[in-house]
């Protein structure tokens, strides 16, 4: 006997029936003895207890039966999936590995707002479906007019497959099924859904079950059926459909798997897969799923689960569904072996909401925690902000709010809240645009040359590489390519994340000597945010299709409503005496609408919504306003690129950057005539203020500069900083008083110290000399102290901040490595502070490193205090600077009269210090190779060695 899998999709609207009915399929199949019911907490499938108190399904199961049918044994994998719109990612996931779904329809509810969702994505997809419409025990149900209506909302090729079906159309030995399609009318319907076969058919061919098997897999039939699964009734002629008018996929011999959940059991973590080719063995070692130390990692187990329990297998075989333990590092939508790339999913949140912890709990240590969850739904977005000091995380609505906060009680023993929910905005691009970048600080090189170009909306970020191998090496291409993907890349309007762009390498630069793999990430980032500068941005936001039914006495209200949110919609229909209105409209205006609608229309209206898209934002200028994001202040993304200039890394503005590229592209923006003057620069000679999009522009934004205008010079950039920084000068004087200067009047300190701080906190992209007039000029004592707050850096540096979010102990110890090594070129005397306020009965610690203090504060004494106590005494005779990003902090640190660095600014004073340090010991080296000292006397060349010496010694 022939054995087939088939991985068979049940999906449906919350309330429709869809597990009654999979619990009906595993009972009439003999997989269960009893069918389940929901209602009674019992079903098969819904065996977690927030489902069973809450009669609904949250998580997708899978259970497991057979069939025999002419001959062959079909084994069938049984996907139930969510039917909450809260849960539609989660049901989203399991799309990509179905060969066949089950829509099941509420003959109570009809074709509502997520079934048509649910029919798009299926769409989309490309899934085989067969509808399947429930709960026609119940009165009032009409199969013609459902049959009509399902027709009309979603496709006329879906057919009734059993309207031929009567006892006098039967034949000996024949089913109802089998009667029924040998029904003319029936026949004349299936052959309608394809020319060629209606041609056949018109000509007095029959239409056979082979030839319906490749309707059905083409989609191009939809086959419809009609029961209650409550009482079984339909399921056992869904069930002869699905084996008689389906044929299963043909796999290759290549191994391959599609990804598409991640789960744990106690301490094992769970990767879900479907082989879509070959076989899995335990112990096989998989190649696309590396370690940490990018060995491959091996399958430990196959777990072949049905329901909560499971059989564990030495081999499964393509056409499977299994569980697998041993990998550490899959992620939902991954493809393994043969069934490379990801799958991009239609579905994302359009809410944010920050998480509020109880008072007292450690801000990092729950983000790492929290992480878990994130990766078994990537869609929750976890987001931590070092400079807020907040985590956020993306929602689909209330009740996934509510099962978040209980699975994070439940699971992490951790007792969270939510905050208001805010959108989230996206942005994208209104014109094709070249972005360039540069990255060139002391021995490093890397150039990269985008094209950014809009995209379809919908469509993402799409990547493409044009680069030729003769140009750039392959290596290069496929790291820039690497970079391009593994980020969200920020826009320039709110910061928001771009999509619906298409993002193509044109060309690059590397250095034999210089460049290293950073070089590029550097280089690449910068490119992106540099083309995004040059050209129109447009702000999106989440947009819902809507379907509004009220009573006619109410319609001039919803129309009126209707035209305050912005909505776009049709002219009013009527139907059954009610007037019903379909449009979109943004998700911020309409999202709450149903409780005014249920106000003024004394509960007879009714709205249906469902995420539609984004599009570009109907008050664009208020958002943008409100959100107070200055792309060119955003140090963690950068618009301007480093050049090496004089033996030192320089910044250059992103207006200047195309200036100073050391290769041409040859891309020319075809809107532009001959390039000359500032068009070069990527402006238009009119350099006009018109920057319309499809009716929202990009308004008020720096898509270009009026020609009255000059650009912004650097200079003017770093006074508008000064000026903030005077702002929280101003802002510490107001709350504790006027600070007195000790240096002279307080003229000299306004004058000379904030200018002068910002050159000492930037003086790695800056070559201008030392202002002898500032305030660093008068300080009493040449010895110098530089503060750094240890556990600020660690989550400010996108190294460290990784590493801690697996071993924070390891983070630690290496910024100590790195801050000993900068330390030990460089005259300040350096004391690293971190948090230890938690460790209960913590006396504090001084510990001497490598020629630095590490301190640990003691109990209930954060780094930032110690820090503004030893700022405040330090600074009295010594010249301090603190590193730290925190802006509260930097407050307090203006009236200690102590400068600011930035986390970034420490980072660019350790490459910079890096590059020094390598130059002094390659020409140490050099005068025994016969180099740079070769040439010097004996007695000079051994003074130079001495002085060399004393510096490494600390002298």
């Amino acid at each position: 006997m022939t054995k087939q899998n088939l991985i068979l999709g049940i999906l449906a609207h919350v309330d429709a029936g869809k597990t009654t009915l999979s619990e009906a399929l595993l009972h009439i199949t003999g997989a269960v003895r009893k069918a389940g019911r929901v209602d009674h907490g019992d079903a098969f499938l819904d065996t977690n207890r927030m489902e069973k108190e809450r009669g609904i399904t949250i998580f997708s199961k899978q259970a497991r039966f057979s069939s025999e049918r002419d001959g062959f044994e079909r084994s069938y994998t049984l996907l139930d999936t969510p039917g909450h719109v809260d849960f539609s990612t989660e049901m989203e996931r399991v799309l990509a590995v179905l060969d066949c779904a089950v829509l099941v329809i509420s003959a109570a509810d009809g074709v509502n707002g997520q079934v048509r969702v649910l029919w798009r994505l299926l769409e989309h997809y490309k899934v085989p479906v067969f509808l399947f419409v429930n709960k026609m025990d119940q009165d009032g149900a009409d199969r013609d007019v459902l049959l009509a209506s399902v027709k009309k909302e979603l496709s006329t090729r879906c057919v009734d497959i059993m309207a031929g079906a009567s006892a006098g159309q039967k034949g000996a030995g024949m089913s109802n099924l089998q009667a029924s399609l040998q029904d003319p009318d029936v026949q004349e319907e299936i052959a309608v859904c394809d020319d060629t076969l209606l041609n056949n058919y018109l000509e007095g061919e029959p239409v056979t079950v082979p030839q319906i098997r490749k309707l059905t897999a083409d989609r191009k039939l939809f086959p419809v059926l009609f029961g209650a699964a409550l009482r079984e009734q339909g399921v056992s002629e869904l069930l002869e459909a699905l084996d008689t008018l389906f044929d299963p996929p043909v796999y290759g011999d290549a191994f391959g798997a599609r990804v598409f959940k991640i789960t744990r059991d106690g301490g094992a973590r769970l990767t879900w897969m479907k082989l879509t080719g070959g076989r899995l063995a335990v112990k096989t070692p998989l190649e696309d799923c590396p370690d940490e130390k990018g060995s491959p990692e091996k399958v430990e187990q196959i777990r072949l689960y049905s329901g909560n329990k499971f059989e564990t297998e030495q081999e499964a075989e393509a056409g499977e569904v299994c569980a697998v333990t041993g990998l550490s590092r899959t992620r939902v939508g991954q493809g393994i072996g043969a069934e490379a790339g990801g799958v991009e999913e239609l579905l994302q949140p359009v809410l944010r909401c920050k998480v509020i912890l109880p008072p007292g709990e450690d801000l990092f240590k729950a983000y790492r925690n929290l992480s878990v969850l994130e990766e078994e739904d990537p869609t929750l977005h976890l987001s931590y902000d070092e400079e807020k000091k907040e985590i956020t995380a993306q929602i689909m609505g209330q009740v996934q709010k509510e099962i978040l906060q209980r699975m994070i009680r439940e699971r992490l023993d951790l007792k969270v809240e939510f905050g208001y929910p805010s959108i989230i905005y996206k942005e994208t691009i209104a014109r094709a645009a070249e972005g360039v970048g540069h990255f060139e600080p002391l021995r490093h090189y890397a150039e990269v040359h985008l094209l950014l170009e809009p995209g379809v909306p919908g469509s993402g970020l799409v990547f493409e590489n044009r680069c030729r191998a003769d140009v750039l090496a392959v290596n290069w291409q496929r790291l820039i390519m690497t970079h391009l993907e593994e980020k969200r890349h920020r826009g320039v309007l709110t910061g928001a994340e771009i999509t619906d762009m298409k993002i193509s390498l044109l060309t690059g630069k590397a250095h034999l000597k210089h460049t290293e793999g950073g070089d590029f990430r550097q280089a690449t980032y910068r490119a992106v945010r540099q083309g995004l500068m040059m050209t129109e941005s447009v702000l999106l936001e989440p947009f819902y299709s809507f379907r509004l039914e009220i009573p006619q006495e109410s319609l001039g209200r919803a129309l009126t409503d209707l035209q305050q949110m912005g909505a776009n919609f049709a002219q009013p229909d009527l139907e059954d005496g009610r007037s019903v209105i379909a449009g979109s409209a943004p998700v911020s205006r309409i999202a709450n609408y149903a409780e005014t609608l249920a106000a003024y229309t004394r509960g007879e209206g009714q709205i249906t919504c469902t995420l539609k898209g984004y599009e570009p934002c109907v008050n664009a200028e208020e958002v943008i306003a409100a959100s107070g994001y200055d792309p060119e202040l955003d140090l963690r993304n950068p618009t301007g690129s480093v050049f090496c200039s004089h033996g030192a890394g320089t910044p250059v503005p992103w207006y200047e950057v195309r200036e100073r590229m050391h290769v041409d592209s040859g891309w020319r923006d075809p809107s532009d005539g001959p390039r000359t003057g500032m068009a070069m620069l990527g402006y238009d000679e009119d350099w006009e203020e018109d920057l319309s999009y499809g009716g929202a522009g990009r308004t008020g934004m720096r898509a270009g500069v009026k020609k009255e205008e000059a650009p912004v010079s650097f200079s003017e950039r770093e006074a508008k900083l000064f000026a903030e920084e005077d702002e929280l000068r101003r802002i510490f004087e107001r709350t504790y008083g006027p600070i007195k200067s000790r240096f002279g009047s307080d003229d000299d300190y306004d004058t000379g110290r904030s200018a002068r701080s910002w050159k000492r906190a930037s003086r790695v992209i800056s070559a201008d000399p030392p202002d002898k007039r500032s305030h660093a000029a008068k300080k009493v004592s040449e010895k110098e102290y530089l503060l750094i707050d240890g556990y600020n850096i660690v989550f400010a540096w996108e190294d460290l901040r990784e590493l801690a979010l697996k071993d924070i102990m390891a983070a630690r110890d290496k910024l100590i490595d790195m801050i000993v090594d900068f330390a030990g070129f460089r005259k300040e005397h350096v004391i690293l502070v971190f948090d230890a306020y938690k460790v209960r009965g913590g006396r504090g610690e001084v510990i001497h490193v490598g020629g630095i203090d590490v301190i640990y504060t003691k109990e209930a004494e954060t780094a930032d205090l110690y820090i503004e106590k030893a700022a405040h005494e330090l600074s009295k005779k010594y010249k301090v600077t603190v590193a730290t990003s925190d802006a509260v902090e930097q407050v307090i640190i203006y009236g200690a009269g102590a400068y600011r660095m930035s986390a970034q600014n420490l980072l660019e004073e350790l490459v910079l210090t890096k590059g020094m340090m390598r130059e002094h010991y390659e020409k140490r080296e050099g005068k025994a190779a016969g180099g740079i000292l070769a040439g010097m006397s004996e007695e000079t060349a051994r003074a130079l060695e001495e002085h060399l010496k004393q510096m490494e010694d600390g002298e």
